[in-house]
């Protein structure tokens, strides 16, 4: 029997009920090892279990302790009715948000694969709750988990708008296109109340400094005023992400951003705008969101869009473990034939990270899609949503004069750093 891809250290060990494996050879590991027998999906969560990160020592797992079952029984007693799905559903998770002062603000990259060498995040961990996002192993950083803690227990950089004019002030700093949350979500719920992104993009449009978004969000439109003022400058473009027009699968998948339908509506009127609007079709899924290719792009051009983009399905760290469980409680009947597809655009395992082919897959099924969406691409008049950054214009960037001094750590009376 072939051996299961070896999880790094740390990453999806097996569940205390479950046999553990004595060795990296040993014939019990294999998929079924990462998955939990008992899985149950949250209603408007996309993580099933909050798989430890890979930083941490300890395991914790869920048990019934008999309370919930008392309590149940005390309400029946009472003549009050109890529906048993609801008994078994977990309990709605609360999202916690916390304010961070951070010390830096804007990523830089050299990566090939790139069309951006700037990126800025106003906030880590999204509440989209995707369950593919990339960007979920970086919560065990942070010494949370890359499950259900990254889609409920946020940050919000509250000095994002400072710590960037301090950026753009710098005699050293080069103007180049900045692209704002490319890693989570800049329009997830939260941003409703905080206005972050809403008061970065102030600082960019007052200093003429490209920007270019991406988005599955319809908060968006609350900005087009600055969007619009910029695009007509050649200094703003947009990309809407849209996975499938399936909205079943898309409550499942991305389970608290905004529909399918809602998304086209954003690149309508972004377009509409005159601000330069593209699809970003990522994941493809095979057997999932992979049917709707070229649906997605007929129905974006129809909508708007000029470029179009795709991404083949990544599983980088945690991901992997969490998109199985989430695979397993949402499409047991495919899970197996899903992963053997991934595996074979990625050298027989779950995940390769060589920029050549870590965006698109290699292999037979890899090349097909390609084909597939290149031939659709020509049919339909689209160009590849890269090529929009080459047409941002960097060369009216206005230094500001001003920069706002760095927030100090509040002190108590007493001289003593106040931590809370």
């Amino acid at each position: 029997m072939p051996k299961f891809p070896k999880f790094p250290e740390g990453i999806a060990a097996p569940f205390p009920e479950q046999p553990r494996p004595l060795a990296d050879d040993d014939p019990t590991l294999t998929p079924e090892s990462y998955i939990h027998p008992s899985q149950v999906a949250r209603k408007g969560r996309g993580a099933v279990t909050n798989l430890r990160g890979r930083y941490e020592s300890v395991s914790r797992e869920a048990f019934d302790d008999g309370w919930q079952a008392i309590a149940l029984d005390n309400l029946r007693e009472r003549g009050q009715e109890v529906n048993p799905e609801d008994a078994e559903e977990p309990a709605p998770l609360k999202t916690i948000v916390t304010e961070e002062t951070a010390k830096s603000i804007i990523s830089r990259n050299s990566s090939p694969d790139l069309p951006f060498n700037l990126s800025l995040n106003p906030y880590r961990g999204c509440e989209h709750g995707c369950i593919y996002c990339f960007a979920r192993p970086s919560h065990s950083y942070l010494g949370l988990s890359p499950g259900l803690d990254f889609e409920s227990r946020l940050f919000a950089k509250t000095n994002a708008p400072e710590l960037l004019l301090r950026e753009l002030a710098r005699p050293s700093y080069v103007p180049d296109t900045i692209t704002v949350g490319i890693n989570t979500d800049a329009y997830q719920p939260i941003e409703r109340e905080l206005k972050l992104t809403r008061r970065v993009l102030q600082v960019l449009h007052d200093c003429g400094n490209p920007v270019a978004l991406i988005t599955k969000s319809s908060l968006i439109e609350r900005d087009i005023d600055l969007l619009a003022a910029m695009a007509a400058k050649r200094q703003a473009i947009a990309a809407v992400t849209i996975t499938t027009l399936d909205p079943a699968i898309a409550r499942t998948l991305e389970p608290r951003a905004a529909s399918p339908v809602r998304r086209l509506r954003v690149i309508r009127t972004l377009a509409e705008a005159g601000i330069p609007v593209s699809v970003s079709i990522a994941p493809v899924i095979p057997f999932i969101t992979e049917p709707d290719l070229e649906r997605v792009m007929e129905a974006a051009i129809e909508a708007g869009a000029g470029q179009a983009g795709y991404i083949v399905l990544r599983l980088p760290w945690e991901v992997s473990p969490l998109f199985r469980q989430w695979l397993q409680a949402h499409f047991p009947d495919r899970a197996a034939r899903v992963m053997n597809r991934i595996k074979d655009m990625r050298g027989g395992k779950d995940y390769d990270a060589d920029f050549a082919t870590r965006m698109r897959g290699a292999g037979t099924w890899a090349d097909l899609l390609q084909q597939r969406f290149e031939k659709a691409s020509r049919r339909l008049g689209m160009t590849h949503r890269n090529r929009a950054f080459a047409t941002l214009d960097a060369s009216q960037f206005r230094r500001p004069l001003v920069a706002p001094a760095a927030r100090q750590p509040v002190r108590s009376d007493s001289g003593q750093m106040d931590l809370f």
